[in-house]
């Protein structure tokens, strides 16, 4: 354990050094983007050990097995969760009782499912809104590959906003992972036009629907965060980069 706690905070303080400078080449504060430790399919152990070496925040992708961390956790050092993966319906609940932030949010039936739980819970639910910037089909959110269809988007973002039990804190996307056999678009860079995409979706939402803070923009992970950062990332989500290969997944 004393080896896996080194090697994970190496890694994480490694991984800051990397935001840090990809901050300053774009005149930003890292201060201002938070790093979130993506801990999906990883067992308590390496979860413990990235407590031990310093991670803050941590992002899970499945609701019921990060419920079952942050219970078995609870006696930590206080730590953050965030739900970062697509959410069925019927684990709304979970997210509205357990997650201090829901980067996910991808539709306005679920929108509306989490406000009714979140009352429940006597919560108000910081959340990010999904758009798919990339046009893949494979890939969930809003769809916002296409510009010129961007005011169709008002309707649901004011529907969202107008919920009392949810509070929009700005947009989250995954771009399209690039096959370097098939494309000349290879590394970090080629994730940089979807990016700023969404960058630019946020700056057309501001302006559009200014009674909500579209201050939080959740992109990047470990293959191309440092270029997310440069873009205006606030929220990156790194998990292998720093707790190394997920189980059963290989290198």
């Amino acid at each position: 354990m004393p080896n896996l706690v080194f090697s994970i905070r190496e890694r994480y303080l490694q991984t800051l050094d990397a935001i840090a400078i990809a901050a300053r080449k774009s005149n930003r504060l890292s201060e201002s983007i938070r790093l979130v430790v993506v801990t999906k399919t990883q067992p308590l152990e390496v979860v413990q050990a990235a407590i031990e070496a310093g991670a803050k925040i941590f992002g899970e992708n499945y609701a019921e097995e990060a419920v079952e961390k942050i219970l078995a956790l609870k006696g930590q050092p206080a730590v953050e969760w965030h739900m970062i993966g697509h959410v069925q319906s019927r684990k709304a609940q979970l997210v509205a009782e357990h997650f201090a932030l829901f980067h996910s949010l991808d539709g306005l039936k679920l929108a509306q499912r989490i406000d009714r739980f979140a009352a429940e819970f006597k919560r108000r639910l910081p959340v990010l809104l999904e758009f798919n910037v990339g046009g893949e089909d494979s890939k969930h959110g809003w769809s916002a590959s296409d510009e010129s269809r961007w005011p169709d988007l008002l309707a649901d973002v004011n529907t969202i906003a107008a919920l009392p039990n949810l509070q929009v804190r700005g947009l989250m996307t995954m771009p399209p992972l690039f096959d370097p056999s098939t494309s000349l678009r290879t590394g970090p860079s080629a994730a940089r036009p979807y990016f700023e995409r969404l960058r630019r979706l946020r700056d057309f939402l501001s302006e559009r629907v200014p009674h909500i803070e579209l201050s939080e923009l959740s992109m990047g992970t470990s293959a191309d965060y440092s270029v997310a950062v440069e873009e205006g990332a606030t929220l990156v989500r790194v998990g292998q980069a720093i707790l190394g290969p997920r189980p059963g997944y290989g290198d």
